[in-house]
């Protein structure tokens, strides 16, 4: 296994907030919406640097996110344009309703009974294919602020299935006008990453599903043979490219044999079905920065 250490890394991905982007007005203090296993808000330190650089060649520079999940580093990097993908379909439509200006009106109690109720509606709408809709994004919302640990998860048949949280309190919101404003030039999309057309000057930052065990965090998972097609298409991009994965042996050799550059982070491990919260060893791989 090919062996990098911090010293080989470029002045350009220097480990800490110097070079942070200009705030844009509509994001400043913004957090992300949803609760979210293995989000990123840790690592906005890291990529502010690069995105800085590239931001000050490109000033119209546009953050595109394969896999977008809870918005943390768009939010961030407080990008003023950005195209936002995600495998889950409903983190993308909840995302694009708030931009759209969705009000909340459905019943949202930290009960158990009242959760089991709305996770029942919520499958029903996904059965009847009516998971892009007003009352499906107000039920994912409340689903992911109630249900355990934050967890996202679908069984085969794309029902979602987290049991109800152990929270004493929840705070939940019912408008999102100050987030509807960050949104305004974000485009939201949902599908294959192959499908996203990227250009030259886009700044490309890839969070895939970790290669772990547990992949369901869509009905059709993720696989092995998905980081591969994953990080061949990352290689192939003409822009600036950074991806995040769990540093295990066959993610680090495949992207070394790709000519990616990589750094070893120790990332915070929210979720463990173990109990163990100590430090995961993360990959930072980046090309064209």
């Amino acid at each position: 296994m090919t062996s990098i250490t911090t010293a080989q890394v470029p002045d350009a991905i220097s480990l800490n907030p110097a070079g942070e982007t200009s705030p844009s007005p509509a994001m400043e203090g913004l957090k992300p919406i949803l609760k979210w296993a293995g989000g990123k808000r840790w690592l906005v330190p890291h990529l502010a640097p690069l995105w800085a650089r590239w931001r000050a060649q490109h000033p119209d520079v546009r953050l595109v996110e394969p896999f977008c999940g809870s918005l943390a580093v768009a939010l961030g990097l407080r990008a003023e344009r950005a195209l936002l993908n995600d495998l889950n379909e409903h983190v993308v439509h909840f995302h694009d309703w708030v931009r759209r200006g969705l009000v909340i009106e459905i019943e949202m109690e930290n009960d158990a009974e009242v959760y089991y109720r709305q996770r029942d509606r919520f499958n029903t709408l996904i059965a009847e294919r009516r998971q892009n809709s007003a009352e499906a994004a107000s039920l994912f919302y409340y689903l992911n602020r109630t249900g355990y640990n934050g967890l996202c998860r679908f069984n085969r048949d794309g029902l979602f299935n987290v049991p109800f949280g152990r929270y004493k309190t929840i705070t939940y919101r019912r408008t999102f006008e100050e987030y509807q404003a960050a949104f305004r030039n974000w485009t939201f999309t949902t599908g294959d990453f192959t499908a996203i057309a990227v250009t030259p000057t886009d700044f490309v930052y890839a969070d895939p599903p970790y290669d772990v065990q547990f992949r369901q965090y869509a009905a059709d998972g993720f696989t092995w043979a998905d980081q591969v097609r994953l990080a061949e298409w990352l290689a192939s991009l003409p822009g600036p490219v950074v991806a995040s994965n769990q540093a295990t042996d066959r993610i680090v050799e495949l992207y070394s044999s790709l000519g990616f550059e990589m750094v070893f982070l120790d990332g915070p491990r929210r979720i463990s079905c173990t109990g163990d919260r100590s430090p995961a060893r993360e990959m930072l791989a980046f090309k064209g920065v």
